[in-house]
């Protein structure tokens, strides 16, 4: 049975652009898929509502179709369709781990079969994704820095700007390792396990990426919170594969 945690608002969405999809692809079209925190066991109804739709013989005119219907999305509350052509729907696994282990995680289906029954991310290449995640976070954050030319306003706007990523490599990270971690402490508090640091440290950058950022003073953190990343980057390197 579908639709048992999607929330009506993001079903409602869902399915006018379900529409606007079949409108254009007509029989092609395989499946629809919402994924995110609008179908997650406490679903809520807060920002964007997200769709994977795979779709056969996808093609420019497609495309080019469906693009006129963007803005009106957008305004609605769509997030960008992530649409997949349904021939390269399989094999695209292995080269986004991180992308569909998150939407395998959490989805519910609108229309068509389940594409993600009987698939499963290998760890080995969820693994070699977070490592080039925490090694472009690290980069970004020591490129970042340099051109802040050192003035607190810009390394609290960069410390700020970084949280919701550090959120996404945590979470992924955590997964991988078979921990159960669904809030930020959590998180903060494994990752400082991992790194040798205290779970402070990181949490405190993740509660910019639940807006609290008044209580965090990211100037004086951020020395600390590059330190944790560099030992994370260290830690995903020579972390072995046990699947």
């Amino acid at each position: 049975m579908y639709n048992l945690r999607m929330t009506p608002h993001a079903r409602a969405l869902a399915a006018r652009l379900a529409g606007d999809l079949r409108a254009v692809a007509a029989g092609r079209l395989r499946a629809v898929v919402v994924y995110g925190p609008h179908v997650h066991d406490h679903a809520i109804d807060d920002g964007q509502v997200h769709v994977l739709a795979i779709v056969r013989d996808l093609g420019f005119a497609d495309l080019e179709m469906l693009a006129r219907s963007e803005r009106d999305w957008r305004r609605a509350g769509l997030a960008t369709p992530f649409i997949v052509d349904e021939a390269e729907f399989a094999g695209s696994f292995d080269a986004f781990p991180i992308e569909f282990g998150v939407i395998l995680a959490h989805h519910e289906m609108l229309e068509g079969d389940d594409p993600f029954v009987g698939r499963s991310i290998d760890p080995g290449d969820l693994r070699r994704a977070c490592e080039v995640q925490v090694r472009s976070h690290l980069l970004h954050l020591r490129e970042g820095y340099l051109e802040t030319a050192g003035d607190p306003a810009a390394i609290h706007a960069l410390v700020a700007s970084s949280a919701g990523p550090l959120l996404s490599l945590l979470t992924h990270l955590a997964r991988l390792a078979g921990k159960d971690a669904r809030t930020p402490e959590a998180l903060g508090a494994i990752a400082g396990e991992w790194t040798g640091t205290p779970g402070a440290v990181l949490t405190d950058v993740l509660a910019l990426a639940a807006r609290r950022s008044d209580a965090v003073d990211a100037a004086r953190l951020f020395p600390a919170y590059l330190g944790a990343v560099e030992r994370l980057a260290a830690f995903v390197d020579r972390w072995v594969d046990q699947a």
